[in-house]
């Protein structure tokens, strides 16, 4: 499926390891083995910087680390954690998998779908404020349905909830 993004005019690429975040970096390093150790962490900062991590950070991370871009493609492409394509302000991620979908996840993701207006899993809505997937799990078996919303973590998510939960967003 081809991804679409709101982001048409994005923003010329600026380097993440400057200032503060540099020092950030160089520190982290300092407290691995290796400079490669420091991969998933950098990669991590270059999303936090730009929302996703494009093919300019793969590089900037690579130059850093004295690694190949192709080798930091490839990590970042094995974690599903790394948006590799511009994503909405708010990443909502819903389990579905077989104890969630014996709890209604398809009608979870069914209501954030209608609810943000994406439409379809993997699509930034046109205000760019949402981006809904489905996951395999996100380790709250216990508590279906869970969603990711960025970083928080929400239990027990019932369609009905969808509309509170998504006013709740800034």
């Amino acid at each position: 499926m081809t991804q679409q993004s709101p982001h048409t005019d994005l923003a010329p690429y600026s380097s993440v390891f400057v200032g503060e975040r540099g020092v950030q970096l160089a520190t982290l390093m300092q407290r691995y083995p290796t400079k490669m150790a420091a991969l998933l962490p950098a990669l991590w900062m270059v999303q936090e910087a730009h929302g996703w991590v494009p093919e300019e950070g793969i590089s900037e991370v690579a130059a850093k680390l004295d690694l190949t871009a192709a080798y930091v493609r490839g990590v970042a492409t094995f974690y599903t954690m790394y948006h590799l394509h511009p994503v909405g302000k708010h990443f909502i991620q819903v389990c579905t998998t077989s104890p969630c979908l014996c709890q209604g996840a398809d009608k979870v993701v069914d209501a954030f779908l209608k609810h943000t207006g994406c439409h379809e899993l993997g699509i930034t809505s046109s205000d760019g404020k949402y981006t809904v997937i489905e996951v395999e799990c996100l380790g709250a078996c216990g508590f279906a349905t869970p969603v990711q919303i960025n970083l928080n973590t929400i239990e027990n998510v019932t369609p009905d909830k969808v509309p509170t939960i998504l006013a709740g967003l800034k």
